[in-house]
């Protein structure tokens, strides 16, 4: 047997790679949303204490159907999560303006 054969995607399977640099993922603590009627827009942003000026380091853009079923996906993990390890404690968040002139979320 063959290595590729293990390597092909069965039906209805996707082979999804994850090169090293997108592995090492991005930190963020604050992330703004933002939403029009064709699409979600989740910027996630790293603010550090004392530093009046914050940069987005990832934007997602999802479909209002994916946006959906990421929060689901969510939810879910959330539950499973606060499941295993007991409720997770939402703390205070910080006072920052975050009206860029659209419908707008925070988490």
């Amino acid at each position: 047997m063959s290595n590729d054969a293990n390597n092909t995607p069965k039906e209805g399977q996707l082979n999804v790679e994850l090169s090293e640099e997108v592995a090492e993922g991005t930190y963020s603590n604050l992330a703004i949303i933002n939403h029009s009627p064709s699409e979600f827009v989740l910027d996630f942003i790293k603010v550090m204490p004392g530093v009046p000026k914050a940069k987005v380091k990832s934007r997602i853009v999802l479909t209002p159907q994916h946006a959906k079923r990421f929060l689901r996906a969510l939810t879910d993990n959330v539950a499973r999560f606060e499941g295993q390890h007991g409720e997770i404690q939402d703390v205070e968040q910080p006072n920052i303006p975050l009206n860029f002139g659209g419908p707008t979320g925070q988490a």
